[in-house]
């Protein structure tokens, strides 16, 4: 018996052009899945690599969401896997000068990309199939500067649990996982340099993720195995959310002369 084998489940992955999306769509096609990516930067060279296929897609236009559906249900018949990866974020202004174009560019790929991945998807998933949003650590508490950004993935995870609701008498799970600083081209523009060097002190593992430990939780929640999970938000963050690393404490300790 092979466990978590993906042998022949369609699976869909937004974002997967790059960081948490790329790695999760390997892992996938690697343990069987026929893997449609949707990304609005062309992907096509680096699906092939992998066995995978390529559909251009803007998480912000509905039409192009519902397109990729429809690819992928013409082409494979039905939807067993999705996985609401693509996303922004950045740091940006404090609460009292946000702007609606700060709001809108967390908002719109972060809220409107998940629902419309749902709504999209449900219509050809059965029996079986799973969800998987992706919110943040962020989804999970505040962080100063990240206002727009932590509102867009605490509505991930009410969306998420929403659906499993909905979706339980179907058969469908529905999950989210919160992962924390993870080393994705989002992270390393400019402005995160204050996140990256946080995370080292107050995670209690010392060190921000990879994009590879996070597919493999995606992994988890796609696989039959995981067949009785739903309505989660699985934090994935080197312990952050544990409570202060000893390192933090430490440095503390040093900074008061104690």
């Amino acid at each position: 018996m092979m466990f978590f084998s993906l042998h022949d489940k369609v699976a869909v992955v937004t974002g997967g052009g790059s960081g948490i999306g790329l790695a999760t769509a390997r892992r996938f096609a690697a343990a069987g899945a026929k893997v449609v990516i949707g990304n609005r930067s062309d992907g096509s060279s680096l699906a092939e690599g992998f066995g995978a296929t390529y559909v251009r897609t803007d998480v912000v236009r509905e039409e192009d969401i519902a397109h990729l559906m429809k690819w992928t249900v013409n082409h494979h018949g039905r939807i067993d896997v999705l996985v609401n990866n693509a996303g922004f974020g950045q740091v940006g202004p404090t609460v009292s000068e946000w702007t609606r174009e700060d709001l809108n560019a967390h908002l719109q790929p972060n809220v409107l990309g998940v629902a419309y991945g749902m709504k999209h998807a449900v219509p050809h998933m059965h029996r079986g199939g799973s969800i998987i949003n992706v919110s943040s650590l962020g989804g999970l508490m505040g962080l100063p500067g990240y206002g727009a950004y932590v509102a867009s993935k605490f509505a991930v995870i009410g969306l998420t649990k929403t659906a499993a609701i909905e979706l339980g008498p179907q058969g469908i799970r529905v999950n989210c996982i919160c992962p924390g600083t993870i080393d994705t081209p989002m992270n390393q523009r400019g402005g995160a340099d204050a996140e990256l060097e946080a995370v080292k002190i107050a995670a209690p593992l010392g060190r921000i993720g990879k994009p590879e430990e996070v597919a493999a939780l995606m992994h988890f929640l796609a696989a039959d195995d995981c067949g009785y999970v739903t309505g989660e938000a699985i934090t994935i963050d080197g312990g952050w959310l544990a409570g202060p690393s000893i390192a933090l404490f430490e440095r503390l300790a040093s900074s008061s002369g104690q």
